[in-house]
Formats: C-alpha cells, structure tokens, sequence
C-alpha cells in the first residue's frame, strides 16, 4: 500500500493534535476529512472561536465536519461517505461505538502517557503532579472502555525536577507527532503488532489514573509535604495553575492567587503550615515539612509577574491564608 492510498479521517481539537496532523499531511498521507470541536463564542467580545485543528484544516483544504452530538445519523453518514481505512484521534472526545469502529483498518488514538499508566483526561499534568521521572506517549487502537485498547507503540522522555507542564507538555508534542507517523507507516509496510495492555498491568495492582482537573484540584494545601506543593504548582503551570487564597489586613476581602514558578527553601525553626512571611522581595510559605518560595505569580485582578516585581508595587500586610 502506498501512503496516498491511505485515506484517513483525522479527530483532534488543540494545539497538541495540529502538530501530528501537520506531520501526517507533509509525509504524503491522504487526510480526507478532519472532524473538530464546532465553533463557540470566547473572549469578552464573544467572537466565534475555531479550533486550532480547524484553523490548520482550513488553510490546507481540509473537509471539515463539526459535528455536536457525535451519534447524530447525518454525521455518522456524512463520515462513513468520506471511505476511510483508518481513523486517527488526538485530544478529540470520547467516541461511540459506531464511530470508531466505522474504518475497516481500525481506530488508533494517541495518548500523552506510557500507558496503562495515566489513562484519563488529564495525563501530563497528572505525571508532574505526582513527581514522576518519566513520561511518554502511546498510540494504542480504540475500544469501548476508555485508554484500555491494544498498544501499538511508545516512546519515553525524562521529566527534570524543575519543569513544568507546560515545557513537558511541548516535548511530548513533538514525541507524539513523530509516533503517530511511525504507527502510520507501520500500517502501510505491514509490519504493526499489537500488545494488550492487561499484560503489562501488575497482578493486582491498578493503574495510575489521571482525571479531569477541577477547581479544587488546583488549590493549594500546605498541610501537605513542601515536594507536593512544589509538584502541584509546576504540574499545573501554565495552565490552569494552581493557587492559593489570600487577604491581608489591607485588603480583607480574600483574594485568588495564582502561583505560575515557586522553589523548595531550608525551613527556618518549627513550621506552621501555611504560615506566610513576606520580605522585600519574597513570598515564603510553610508547607508541613519545608517551606515554599514563590517566584511568580498572579494576583486577581492583575498581570502575571515575578514576586518581586509584585512586591514593589504592592504591601502585604499580616497576609493569611484563606
């Protein structure tokens, strides 16, 4: 099979997906459609927002199909008339059965975790938070339990102590790209193996899970170790940042901050967690067994910036945590 002969629909929505499209266009496959999120309104003007993968699809001439409720039978009948062998999904939603199992070559998803680890909405940010060494990405085909199907392929990258969502989020970008590709051009020459996942799954262990990041996910307790806050923040930053809740004797009213980059410090005598000391030009947090340092940071109502520069611009006076 040549790759022009490939017809494939590809399902993804962010930034991360634009990047394993645009791979897959520029070798040579044929993306006959692409299926995105439908537009909605953001922004204080509430102008009608495209999908990254949209905007990308439409500036190459990409079929687009937005479709609202992805069981709805003009839009099952609308992709089954595009003939695809294969369907490709990258950060899409969860697909019905009559979906994925539409294409004769299978549904292949990637998966920014080393799989059967980190099976969730929310697997990079998960990885960080829980202080893990090592990540990676996996393309694996769907089946009806979600992130369970048959492995097709991985690959691994460190994570440092000091990084942050973000810087891994990119990489794994990247990584993910490159991978798709490959599973792609293993079908093409014949040579893809499959390995379930139950066999790499301990006897009697479970997976670690990654869940969708609520609200109250992200706010921070310094009850907890000084390395789980530090991991909670950088596992969160810069999106959708974990924070704390703050009000000083001028300003009682409590106010939402934003922590973007902080630092482990030495304690100094006994700790009392969420004891808060402000210096000339620092934020000093006890956790319950360290203390923390911010570094930058986001107060409601203003723009993101070092603590230090907040501080000239600022007074604190007696803060407490909320």
């Amino acid at each position: 099979m040549k790759k022009s002969d490939l017809k494939i629909v590809f399902l993804g929505t962010p930034e991360f997906a634009v990047c394993s499209l645009d791979k897959i266009c520029n070798a040579g496959f044929n993306v006959v459609a692409v299926v995105t999120m439908p537009d909605k309104p953001a922004g204080r003007g509430h102008h009608m927002y495209q999908s990254p993968v949209k905007e990308y699809a439409l500036a190459h001439n990409l079929p687009v199909l937005q479709p609202v409720n992805l069981k709805d039978e003009s839009f099952v009948e609308e992709l089954r008339s595009y003939s695809a062998d294969i369907f490709v999904v990258i950060a899409f939603r969860m697909l019905p059965r009559v979906v994925w199992e539409m294409p004769p070559l299978g549904t292949f998803n990637l998966h920014a975790s080393l799989l059967p680890d980190y099976r969730g909405a929310a697997p990079i940010n998960w990885a960080v938070i829980n202080g893990e060494k090592r990540t990676g990405v996996t393309t694996f085909f769907l089946k009806h339990e979600i992130d369970t199907g048959d492995i097709i392929a991985q690959q691994a990258i460190d994570i440092a102590d000091d990084e942050n969502v973000g810087s891994v989020h990119d990489r794994l970008m990247e990584l993910g790209a490159s991978l798709t590709l490959d599973t792609l051009n293993q079908i093409v020459a014949g040579t893809l193996k499959t390995v379930p996942q139950d066999t790499l799954i301990k006897d009697g262990s479970e997976p670690k899970a990654a869940p969708k990041i609520f609200k109250e996910t992200c706010k921070i307790d310094f009850n907890k170790p000084a390395r789980q806050v530090y991991n909670l923040i950088r596992g969160l930053s810069p999106y959708p940042a974990a924070y704390l809740e703050i009000t000083d004797e001028s300003n009682p009213a409590p106010r939402q901050m934003k922590v973007y980059e902080a630092e482990i410090v030495e304690p100094r005598g006994e700790l009392s967690p969420g004891a808060i000391e402000v210096c000339r030009d620092s934020i000093v947090i006890d956790a319950a067994d360290g203390r923390i340092s911010l570094k930058e940071i986001q107060i409601q109502g203003k723009k993101r910036m070092a603590v230090a520069d907040f501080l000239r611009g600022a007074k604190l006076v007696e803060p407490k945590l909320v």
